[in-house]
């Protein structure tokens, strides 16, 4: 009975320490990508919502290109790996910012 009940401790404590996924929102406003820099988890949701006026996309080479985000638009990408994730608009090249993955 004790094994079992040291097994069961463990198996909670390994299940405790997963992370559950997320979904986190940037949004696209005063043609800036807010907030520029999050920290995420493998696994989590990020979801784009452009409130500007104009198009914008959110692009990180070899990773994801959203195209065109139209004004009052989202657009979301699941985080498959870790590490820092350097995205832009490719519509406004001077709009950057980044996701940092665990």
């Amino acid at each position: 009975m004790r094994a079992l009940a040291i097994i069961t401790l463990l198996a909670a404590a390994a299940c405790g320490s997963k992370h559950e996924a997320q979904t986190l929102q940037v949004e696209i406003r005063g043609m800036q990508f807010m907030p520029q820099t999050l920290s995420v988890h493998v696994g989590d949701h990020v979801t784009w919502t452009n409130k500007d006026l104009v198009p914008h996309t959110t692009t990180a080479k070899d990773l994801f290109d959203s195209g065109p985000i139209q004004p009052s638009a989202t657009w979301s990408f699941t985080v498959t790996k870790p590490g820092q994730i350097d995205y832009v608009c490719t519509l406004h090249p001077t709009m950057s910012a980044h996701l940092f993955a665990e």
